[in-house]
């Protein structure tokens, strides 16, 4: 970047000491912060013909006063001013509403100009701008900013204007030359005038083009570049593994492999080979199989010679784990053992022993893998489970217990493919994106909350038959705030309605870790028949006997998080159920009633709450690693970023990059960034 771009603004003339601390506010410093303060919206000024605006639609008329304005007051201090104004040749109705002082700007077959939102129905403008007179706008398209204090839109643009003809010509093209032609992209100094100051909706348009595209690429070569420099420096340990014994032992698989399995394990199988250090996410929906990928990759390991690990956020999920390992494992002579901070004394000195002397062959654990007593004799391949549920740190500590082990993350959330390839843009991403074969899908029915006698009784229904229930609701303990069903309330309600017939376990985050567990195991024994919980049942508990399922309150939660309750039934044989209660007041909410009815693909699911929820809510709060962009938007302009990304890799791999003048700035790009870690480019 020029360095006179990096000038405070206050060289500008006009901008004081005031100025500057209102747009320091702003995050508004130097003059390049000010070029690229951009609008997060445009007010069209263009009139309209009535017979082609839409419902909704904010529009600017030109018209002649009708009739005497009519001025009506109510509630406190409110007010709404109504008069009939011909445009063209119909004759619609203008409302202001709380702005009385215009009673008397109107008069009789003047001409005024109105700017609002139209009501197609009852053929009305609220209006929220009025001129007396034609339509004097200098320009159709004015930009919209977020202002602080006393700053003005017409300021606003008067100290943009000021620094573009001071500075313009010290604005530099970042972008290289062949792909600014290959996609005909406008020039940077170009793009920055037209986003400010544009007459079309095309110079819009084409402006943040061409800056979404800046903005992606840059973004993905630090992601590609950081994948790039660590898998240079972190060479890994090339595992060859027996083919015999690794054929044999998926030939004696309870069941085949589906394609995607198939996949994603030749995935794993070219990493482990490879001698880069594997940094690979698998993403797989609530019973696709991940846990039969994780044991083929943990069995090839140990075949190589070394040892494996998994490492999972619960105890319980990692005693189902453990027996599901040692079920497929045990037979070829595997020995796989577990470590919680239940194994205590001399069960836990002898697996440690073992484990230190290389005769423990796979340690699946909660965080007590990471503790210091844990040692490894040759680590290989690690294995975190819902990698979402530890710390950047702990999962460090994991990997640090072996000389650069490969390493495997699993999640059941389905991450959208846009959000994958931008929070996890350093990673190597595998999908299982199919289920096994005679797999029953979960039927899924939206109850209004009076219906709740009638889910009841389905619930009862299903009990006689044996089996047991799931009851989830969004709080512990009521709330003044909300008005939710509550896990203790419905524990009382529930316990009474089915009093001398089922059991009901109550399970939610404040309870310790030895009471969930002991929680968990009566429901799994099927000592307690009906658990009512909060969410901390989302991930990884495996009841096959459990067939239905009731979300209290289910328009409280996003459509993931939906879908991941939702895969706690569902895992035995028997056809399963899920009811959401829910009275949702939005259409949103409503939205996502029907899709949960609708579809029971994860990634589906995962796609259509992005576009709902939009990428900062998505994992439930604000996320570290989803990027601020300022133009860019990861769920409507997914194609340009898939793009970027496509456009980065190439460019991080060739040499031309690394030494060519054109990819210049691209390069200074990500030795400010931190990314080279102060190696200096020429």
């Amino acid at each position: 970047m020029n360095p006179e771009l990096n000038q405070s603004v206050t060289v500008l003339k006009g901008i004081g000491g005031e100025t500057a601390e209102t747009l320091a506010e702003m995050k508004i410093y130097t003059i390049h912060d000010l070029l690229e303060y951009f609008p997060y919206r445009y007010q069209d000024y263009r009139l309209r013909d009535l017979t082609e605006v839409q419902h909704d639609e904010k529009i600017t008329v030109e018209g002649k006063v009708h009739s005497e304005p009519s001025l009506a007051y109510y509630g406190r201090k409110k007010s709404k001013i109504t008069i009939r104004l011909f445009v063209d040749r119909y004759l619609i109705k203008v409302v202001f509403f709380n702005q009385p002082y215009l009673k008397n700007k109107f008069v009789i077959n003047e001409t005024i100009t109105v700017t609002g939102k139209w009501d197609a129905h009852r053929q009305t403008i609220t209006a929220n701008e009025m001129q007396v007179g034609p339509n004097s706008k200098g320009h159709d398209f004015e930009p919209v900013y977020a202002l602080r204090g006393k700053m003005t839109t017409k300021g606003m643009r008067k100290f943009i204007s000021l620094a573009y003809q001071q500075y313009g010509n010290k604005i530099e093209e970042n972008l290289p030359l062949s792909l600014l032609n290959k996609y005909r992209l406008l020039g940077r100094r170009d793009a920055l005038w037209a986003m400010h100051f544009p007459n079309t909706s095309d110079d819009v348009k084409q402006a943040r083009r061409r800056f979404v595209y800046e903005e992606f690429l840059l973004f993905q070569l630090k992601m590609q570049a950081l994948r790039k420099f660590e898998r240079e420096q972190s060479p890994g340990i090339s595992q060859n593994y027996s083919q015999p014994k690794l054929k044999s032992f998926i030939d004696a698989l309870p069941f085949p492999l589906t394609n995607a399995q198939k996949r994603v394990v030749n995935e794993i199988l070219a990493d482990l080979k490879s001698g880069f250090r594997m940094n690979r996410l698998l993403q797989g929906d609530v019973g696709s199989g991940k846990t039969v990928v994780a044991a083929i990759g943990l069995y090839s390991s140990v075949t190589a010679g070394f040892q494996g690990a998994l490492m999972v956020p619960t105890e319980i999920l990692a005693e189902q784990h453990a027996e599901s390992l040692n079920s497929l494992l045990d037979p070829f002579a595997i020995r796989c053992e577990l470590l919680t901070s239940s194994v205590k004394g001399k069960r836990r000195r002898e697996v440690l022993q073992d484990l230190a002397e290389g005769r423990v062959d796979i340690l699946i654990g909660t965080h007590a893998l990471i503790q210091e007593e844990v040692t490894f004799k040759n680590l290989g391949f690690v294995i975190t489970d819902e990698q979402h549920r530890f710390g950047v740190e702990q999962r460090r500590i994991l990997r640090e217990k072996g000389e650069n082990p490969d390493v495997l993350f699993m999640t059941a959330t389905p991450i959208p493919r846009t959000l994958a390839i931008t929070v996890f843009g350093e990673m190597d991403v595998s999908i299982i994106d199919e289920m096994p074969a005679g797999r029953k899908k979960i039927e899924t029915y939206w109850a209004k909350p009076e219906m709740l006698d009638r889910v009841l009784g389905f619930v009862e229904k299903e009990l006689g038959k044996g089996h047991q229930a799931y009851v989830i609701c969004p709080l512990i303990e009521e709330s003044d705030k909300l008005d939710v069903q509550n896990a203790i309330d419905v524990h009382t309600t529930l316990t009474h309605y089915f009093q001398n017939r089922y059991k009901v376990g109550l399970m939610h985050g404040r309870l310790s870790s030895d009471d969930k567990d002991s929680v968990m195991k009566a429901f799994s024994a099927n000592d307690v028949q009906i658990l009512v919980s909060t969410t901390v049942v989302e991930v990884g508990v495996n009841v096959p006997n459990a067939t239905m399922m009731v979300i209290y309150d289910a328009e409280r939660f996003g459509l993931s998080q939906l879908h991941q309750l939702r895969g706690r039934v569902g895992r035995g044989s028997d056809q399963s159920y899920c009811v959401l209660l829910a009275a949702p007041k939005s259409e949103v909410g409503q939205e996502r009633m029907k899709i949960m009815t609708e579809t029971n693909d994860g990634f589906v699911l995962s796609e259509k709450d992005l576009e709902l929820r939009g990428p900062g809510d998505f994992f439930g709060k604000k996320q570290s690693g989803i990027p601020e962009f300022k133009v860019a938007d990861m769920v409507h302009d997914y194609r340009a970023l898939e793009t970027a990304r496509n456009d980065a890799a190439l460019l991080i791999q060739s040499k031309a990059f690394w030494s060519s003048p054109e990819y210049k700035f691209l390069r200074n790009e990500l030795e400010w960034s931190g990314v080279l870690e102060g190696e200096k480019l020429d």
